[in-house]
């Protein structure tokens, strides 16, 4: 959680700390002066936002508000993921994973709309579920290209984050995709 939190405020504080940034960043930030904030800031609000919603669901006074938010923040960061992932991508590999994890988000939260409107609570719970774990990505890419750092050669860089893109967030949701479904959780409402 304390590496959550860490990371979603720095993606809060990023927009206005460029000076700090890795070149790549840094292009992207000076080349979407009004999208790449809005992007970080929404993106590192999503890593609070999402699991705070699904914590409070058995609490619907609180879960309802904070889901609504959530929803909004998650249209955001997801709308504005493309843009960033494909104005001067470090790698293609790396756009079109960033670009990939952007349109699940959107799909995800659209489906998890659509269940809980009509009432299947348990299909919307596991679209909720696999958004969250999408969102993870954020974290995850950034442990990864942390080890890489420490263990990988820069002379594989490129490869290797085209392969965090999708690796970040592809993990995540494919390991829970299956603990939902072992636990029953991805099977059909009856309704």
């Amino acid at each position: 959680a304390s590496f959550v939190i860490s990371t979603a405020w720095k993606a809060l504080r990023a927009p206005w700390m460029v000076d700090d940034f890795p070149e790549a960043l840094a292009v992207k930030a000076e080349l979407l002066p009004v999208v790449f904030p809005i992007h970080m800031v929404t993106g590192g609000l999503a890593l609070v936002l999402v699991p705070l919603a699904i914590l409070l669901r058995h609490r619907p006074r609180w879960h309802r508000p904070v889901a609504r938010l959530a929803a909004i923040d998650v249209v955001l960061a997801g709308v504005t993921a493309f843009p960033v992932a494909l104005v001067a991508p470090v790698t293609w590999g790396s756009a079109l994973g960033f670009t990939a994890q952007g349109a699940l988000w959107l799909v995800l939260l659209a489906l998890g709309l659509r269940h809980i409107r009509a009432g299947r609570v348990a299909a919307h719970r596991a679209c909720m579920l696999l958004l969250a774990a999408a969102t993870s990505g954020a974290v995850f890419f950034r442990v990864y290209l942390a080890l890489f750092a420490i263990y990988g050669s820069m002379r594989h860089y490129e490869a290797f984050y085209a392969l965090d893109a999708w690796l970040a967030w592809g993990l995540p949701v494919a390991i829970t995709a299956v603990m939902l479904k072992r636990a029953g959780d991805l099977r059909a409402d009856p309704r």
